[in-house]
C-alpha cells in the first residue's frame, strides 16, 4: 500500500471485504519502489497473490520484480498511463480498473509484434536449374528482405512515437478507493464505512490536486447516488441519532480548510484559495482581509474565536454570507459540492477535514520512530471508533497548513521563485523553517501548488501565470540529497496532466546526474545537491 490518503481508504475498504469472507493477509506499506522491491522478495515465498494499492501500474512489474510463474498482482492505482506491457498481459497481472475509464492505450498490434524468424531460404543448389535462373531467384530473395527490414525499422520508429505519445504525460485515473467500493458494490457487501471512505478518496485526489474539476463533480455525482441509498432513513425515526450510528450527508460547503475545528479567521488565512486571491503576505491583503470581514458584518471577536463557540445566529447563515462577499471579492468558487459525516450527537467532520488529519499523520515529523507507525496512526484513524487519533491529526494538519502558509509568503516576499524559461523554479533553503516537512512528497506537493497559485496572482508577468513549477527542497543533508518536484501550469483549463517525470528522466540521463528515481509518482525526484545545477540546466534546454 502506498503512502497517501486515497490508498489508505482504499486499503480499509479491501480490509474489510477481507474481513466479511475470512481471508487472512499481511499489510505491508512501502513508501517508493525500493521498498516494494524488498517487501516483494521479503514474502515472495509465502505468497503467491498480491495486491498493490496505488503504485505498480505505471512501471513494467514483471520486469522489477521478476517474479516466479505462479505469482499474481491485482493492481488497483489511479496512476497514468499505465504500463502497456501491465495491460496486454493476461496471466500475472490483472488490473482493477472502472468499466468506464478511458484508458487510452494504444493497440496490441502497434506495440507489440511477433519476432518473425528471418528464415533464411537455404538455396537448393542441387536442382540442375539453369545459373541465370538461380541468380535471379537469388535477386528477388534479397530485394524481399531488405523490404522487410525496412518494414520493420518503420514499424520500430512509428513503435517509439506512440509510446512516447501514451507515456510522455502522467496523470490520474479514477481514485482507488472508489474503485475498490464498486467492487464491494458489485459483490453487495458496501456498508456505509466503506462508502465515507471512497469519498475521502476523492476529496484526496481533488485536495492534492491530482483530478480536474470536471472528474470531481462526475464522481460526486455518482457518489452522491451511493449516499442516499445508504442513507435515507426518516429523520423522525427514534434510532436516527443512536451514540453509534453514523450518517454521511451531501453538502454544498466552503472550501475553507478545517474551519470547523477552527476560527474562521485562521482558516481563511491558511486556505491556498482564500490567502492567494487576498494576497495575504502582503500589508494591502491583511487589508483586504479586514474589508472582507468587514463586509460580511461579522465582528472580529467572533471570528478569531474558536468556530464551535461562534454566536449561534451568525452561524446559521454564515455559509450565505460568505459566499455573497466572497463573489463582491472576486473569489466565485469559495462553495465546493462535498459530504459531511456525523458520528452520534456532537462529531461532525467534512471529508476535506479527514484528509487533512489523515494526511499530516501520515507524515508526521515530530516524533521519531519507525515510517510504519505513522502510516499505522494514519490508518486507524480513518476507523470511527478512533476519534482522538483523528483530533490529533487534525491539530498536527493545523500545524502543517500554517508551516505552508508562512513559507509561501516568505518565498513571495523575498523573490525565490524564479523563472527559468519554461518552467518557474523555487528552491528552499537549508535552515528555513519547517523545512524538514517539506522533504515529505505529500507536503511538499501542496507546499508548490499553494506557491504556484499565490505566485500566479501576485504576477504582473503574463507569460509567468502560464508556467509549470519546478520546487526543490533539502532532502538528507548528511547525505547531500534534495527532493524535486514539478507541477503543471496553474490555469482554468488546465487537465492536470504533468510532463516532468519524463523530462527529469532525460535529462538526468544526458548529465549523468546522481539521481533516484524512487517515487510512485514520477515527477518526484532526488538528487545529489552538487549535481542539482547541471541537471536544471539540462531541464532548461530539454523543454526550451
Amino acid at each position: 500500500v502506498a503512502s497517501d490518503v486515497d490508498a489508505l481508504c482504499a486499503c480499509k475498504i479491501l480490509q474489510a471485504l477481507f474481513q466479511c469472507d475470512h481471508v487472512q493477509y499481511t499489510l505491508v506499506p512501502v513508501s517508493g519502489w525500493q521498498e516494494l522491491e524488498t517487501a516483494f522478495l521479503e514474502h515472495k515465498d509465502q505468497f503467491k497473490y498480491f495486491v498493490l494499492i496505488n503504485c505498480g501500474a505505471n512501471v513494467d512489474l514483471l520486469e522489477i520484480l521478476q517474479p516466479e510463474e505462479d505469482t499474481f498482482f491485482f493492481v488497483c492505482d489511479s496512476h497514468r498511463p499505465i504500463n502497456v506491457v501491465n495491460v496486454y498481459n493476461e496471466t500475472q497481472i490483472k488490473l482493477l480498473v472502472k468499466q468506464d475509464d478511458d484508458l487510452d492505450v494504444p493497440a496490441y498490434d502497434d506495440i507489440f509484434r511477433d519476432e518473425e524468424d528471418e528464415e533464411e531460404d537455404s538455396e537448393n543448389e542441387s536442382d540442375g536449374s539453369e545459373p541465370s535462373e538461380k541468380r535471379r531467384r537469388f535477386e528477388e530473395d534479397v530485394i524481399e528482405r531488405t523490404m522487410k527490414r525496412r518494414q520493420k525499422r518503420e514499424w520500430e520508429a512509428r513503435r517509439q512515437e506512440i509510446l512516447f505519445d501514451y507515456e510522455q504525460y502522467e496523470y490520474h485515473g479514477t481514485s482507488s478507493a472508489m474503485v475498490m467500493f464498486d467492487l464491494a458494490w458489485i459483490m453487495s457487501k458496501d456498508l456505509n464505512d466503506m462508502l465515507w471512505w471512497a469519498i475521502v478518496g476523492l476529496t484526496d485526489q481533488w485536495i492534492q490536486d491530482k483530478i480536474t474539476q470536471m472528474k470531481y463533480v462526475t464522481d460526486i455525482g455518482i457518489l452522491q447516488r451511493h449516499v442516499s441509498r445508504h442513507n435515507h432513513r426518516n429523520e423522525d425515526e427514534e434510532n436516527s441519532l443512536s451514540i453509534d450510528c453514523m450518517r454521511i450527508a451531501f453538502e454544498y460547503d466552503l472550501r475553507l480548510a478545517l474551519y470547523q475545528h477552527w476560527s474562521l479567521y485562521e482558516s481563511l488565512c491558511n486556505t491556498s484559495y482564500t490567502s492567494a486571491s487576498l494576497k495575504l503576505w502582503s500589508v494591502q491583503g491583511q487589508k483586504r482581509l479586514q474589508e472582507f470581514l468587514a463586509d460580511m458584518g461579522l465582528p472580529l471577536k467572533q471570528v478569531k474565536q474558536k468556530f464551535n463557540s461562534m454566536d449561534i445566529s451568525l452561524k446559521e447563515n454564515l455559509r450565505e454570507m460568505i459566499e455573497e462577499s466572497a463573489n463582491k471579492f472576486g473569489m466565485k468558487d469559495l462553495r465546493v459540492q462535498t459530504f459531511s459525516i456525523h458520528f452520534g450527537y456532537k462529531n461532525k467532520f467534512l471529508a476535506s477535514d479527514i484528509v487533512y488529519a489523515t494526511a499530516s499523520l501520515m507524515e508526521n515529523i515530530e516524533k521519531e520512530g519507525p515510517e510504519t507507525d505513522n502510516f499505522i496512526k494514519a490508518l486507524d484513524s480513518l476507523s470511527r471508533g478512533n476519534l482522538d487519533k483523528l483530533h490529533q491529526g487534525l491539530d498536527l494538519a493545523k500545524k502543517q497548513l500554517r508551516a505552508i502558509q508562512q513559507t509561501v509568503a516568505s518565498c513571495i516576499c523575498t523573490n525565490l521563485v524564479i523563472s527559468q524559461g519554461p518552467f518557474l523554479y523555487c528552491s528552499l533553503m537549508e535552515g528555513t523553517p519547517d523545512v524538514k516537512l517539506f522533504s515529505k512528497p505529500v507536503s511538499l506537493c501542496l507546499l508548490s501548488k499553494y506557491l504556484l497559485k499565490s505566485f500566479v496572482c501576485s504576477t504582473k508577468n503574463k507569460r509567468c501565470k502560464l508556467l509549470p513549477l519546478v520546487m526543490a527542497a533539502p532532502m538528507d543533508v548528511e547525505q547531500g540529497t534534495v527532493i524535486m518536484m514539478g507541477i503543471p501550469p496553474e490555469t482554468e483549463s488546465s487537465d492536470k496532466k504533468n510532463f516532468f517525470g519524463r523530462a527529469f528522466e532525460k535529462a538526468a540521463e544526458s548529465t549523468n546526474s546522481r539521481t533516484l528515481h524512487n517515487h510512485f509518482d514520477m515527477s518526484i525526484i532526488e538528487l545529489k545537491t552538487e549535481d542539482r545545477s547541471k541537471f536544471l540546466d539540462a531541464l532548461i534546454s530539454l523543454l526550451s
